[in-house]
């Protein structure tokens, strides 16, 4: 009987090298990683009104064509555009949907494809 092979032995492995810090930018002159967690109320309220317009589009592309060729988005989308104007205020306050037409500027440039229908 032929005696074991001797096991191959590595050389042991050397530390990996440090990593590099760089240093942070001042804070004047630092921008948001994601803008999703900027602070600015007006942005958050443009954001998600276009976030709204464009889930009821999604959702529903071919009864937005057909109300667009038939020129009743309005009505046939009423009870959507109601439910997400009704969320909107619900995250945003009463205050801000009141001063500035976000919701209405997604819904023309979104759902309306750029008409202005609201």
């Amino acid at each position: 009987m032929a005696p074991p092979e001797p096991e191959m032995v590595s050389p042991p492995e050397s530390e990996p090298p440090a990593p590099q810090v760089t240093p942070e930018p001042t804070p004047s002159k630092r921008r948001p990683i994601n803008p999703f967690l900027n602070r600015d109320p007006k942005a958050k309220a443009r954001r998600l009104a276009r976030a709204l317009v464009s889930d009821i589009m999604v959702y529903q592309p071919e009864k937005r064509q057909q109300a667009l060729e038939q020129g009743n988005l309005k009505e046939a989308f009423e009870e959507e555009i109601k439910k997400s104007w009704e969320e909107f205020v619900q995250q945003v306050g009463e205050d801000l949907p009141d001063s500035n037409s976000f919701f209405n500027d997604a819904l023309n440039e979104i759902l309306a494809g750029g008409e202005k229908i609201f």
